[in-house]
């Protein structure tokens, strides 16, 4: 039973989400344990089991907050816009994606481990936060996009979604990921979370 006023719940545990963000930049999913991030936190390692059992259910309530992010972004295109063309929708929804780097970063890597290793109720609230953006993009569509029937949005929701989980690979690289392209002479170009995330979605609405 976890002590404490919901107040005081709610600061520890994002104490110890910002623990795992601060972490995350610099380490990977695999090297990042519970230990490393208490010693990060006010508090000891056994005071985070209070709160979450695993290291999964920390990633995944990062993870969940990085949606809730995307879904204001999303909300702010709603919010100030009457109109749309198809090519300003574009623009807009690969714009709000270019500052979640974070969020991409947390779908590429390690989806399936976070999602089996927590608890159902914690599963519930991130998936929550998912549908949330997956409702965000068809109001968008619905808004801007009228002519679009139930099924176009469907399928656009169910290309773009998938696709958003190898964004981040194509667009963040190292330098030695980059040298390994070349001596493999594998002509690729190089692009940023904006211009192919823009790209795809052009051809998704036909807005060439």
């Amino acid at each position: 039973m976890i002590k404490g006023t919901p107040e005081l719940i709610s600061e520890r545990k994002e104490e110890i989400i910002n623990a795992c963000e601060q972490l995350y930049q610099t380490m990977s999913f695999k090297e990042i344990t519970i230990k490393e991030i208490g010693n990060v936190t006010s508090f000891s390692r056994p005071t985070i089991y209070n709160y979450f059992e695993t290291k999964e259910e920390i990633f995944l309530a990062l993870y969940e907050r990085e949606y809730d992010r995307w879904n204001a972004d999303l909300e702010q295109i709603l919010e100030r816009n009457e109109n749309l063309t198809r090519k300003q929708i574009a623009d807009e929804i690969a714009g709000s994606l270019q500052n979640r780097e974070q969020l991409l970063k947390l779908l590429s890597m390690n989806n399936f481990d976070m999602e089996a290793n927590s608890r159902k109720e914690l599963l519930t609230s991130f998936k929550a936060s998912f549908g949330k953006s997956m409702n965000n993009i068809r109001n968008i569509l619905e808004k801007f996009c009228p002519e679009m029937d139930d099924e176009e949005i469907q399928r656009f929701l169910y290309i773009f979604f998938p696709f958003m989980f190898g964004i981040y690979p194509y667009t963040s690289v190292t330098a030695k990921q980059r040298e390994a392209m070349k001596d493999a002479a594998v002509d690729f170009k190089y692009q940023s979370i904006y211009e192919i995330t823009h790209c795809c979605l052009v051809r998704l609405l036909d807005a060439e």
